[in-house]
């Protein structure tokens, strides 16, 4: 069974990378949007929004899962950590799909290998985030302080 730490000191650090992450995302779909206004859907074109190429379908993802995203990291529950944990996983695979097709004319989202990189590495910071910001009661914290000073803990640490 996974372990999950709960409430992790560095919590607001993790939600704060979940909420700029989402920013970022939020911006870059609102100038993509702005870019691609009078583009078809799906247009493969060379267009370009914060250093990464999208196309009209692709921003207006962008801007609602930018907005999810901030949500998840403005809330103080275990909603951001399970929103972390979905987004991380959509990310990766969703470069993954998208870098099997990059040369190809099912690459529908008008990705570019940059746009591949960032997502992976977004998915794996969101990951990560959520792996590390659940919320729990006071008593799940200090039972979780209570098994790492526990005797046989120590002796694997020498």
């Amino acid at each position: 069974m996974p372990h999950f730490p709960v409430n992790h000191p560095a919590r607001p650090l993790y939600r704060v990378l979940a909420g700029l992450i989402g920013v970022y995302i939020l911006v870059f779909g609102i100038w993509g949007v702005a870019e691609t206004i009078g583009n078809p859907l799906f247009d493969q074109s060379s267009t370009w929004a914060l250093g990464l190429r999208t196309n009209l379908a692709f921003s207006i993802a962008s801007v609602i899962f930018g907005v999810v995203l901030i949500i998840g990291a403005s809330r103080r529950t275990n909603l951001g950590h399970y929103m972390n944990l979905t987004a991380g996983v959509v990310f990766l695979v969703t470069s993954i799909l998208m870098m099997s097709v990059l040369q190809t004319g099912a690459n529908f989202l008008n990705f570019s290998m940059s746009t591949v990189v960032v997502s992976m590495l977004f998915g794996l910071i969101l990951l990560g985030t959520g792996l590390y910001d659940k919320v729990g009661p006071s008593e799940h914290r200090e039972a979780e302080l209570e098994r790492r000073k526990h005797p046989v803990a120590d002796v694997h640490r020498r």
